[in-house]
């Protein structure tokens, strides 16, 4: 845990990294960040561990690092995960998306913090 002084925020979490419990084990990889678009708050994470992808809900995401998620659940909790909602959607952050003309928009061009666009 070299890095750990490299927090991102979720808009900027990659496919792949990897997600541990509290104790350090890794149990999973991030599939995709989930979104509540109407109000643009983080909802969570579907990951992909041994049993196949699963759901780790925003509260349980303590911190976020360039190279991995801590999370505050325990192995046993990290195994009982539950599967994802299907009606929920996750979103891919595009970069080179430079609409917008408020500051918001100009910022996020300017530190390269793109849009949130959903998947179909």
């Amino acid at each position: 845990m070299s890095d750990d002084s490299d927090r991102i925020a979720y808009t900027a979490l990659e496919k792949g990294t990897p997600v541990r419990c509290v104790d350090g084990q890794q149990f999973a990889t991030v599939e995709h960040v989930l979104v509540v678009e109407e109000v643009d708050v983080f909802d969570g994470l579907v990951v992909h561990t041994s049993e196949g992808v699963r759901f780790v809900d925003a509260d349980d995401v303590s911190e976020i690092y360039v190279s991995h998620v801590v999370t505050s659940l325990s192995p046993q909790q990290a195994s009982d995960l539950p599967v994802p909602d299907q009606t929920s959607y996750s979103y891919d952050a595009d970069a080179d998306d430079d609409t917008g003309r408020s500051a918001s928009d100009r910022f996020g061009r300017m530190f390269g913090r793109g849009k949130w666009k959903r998947e179909h």
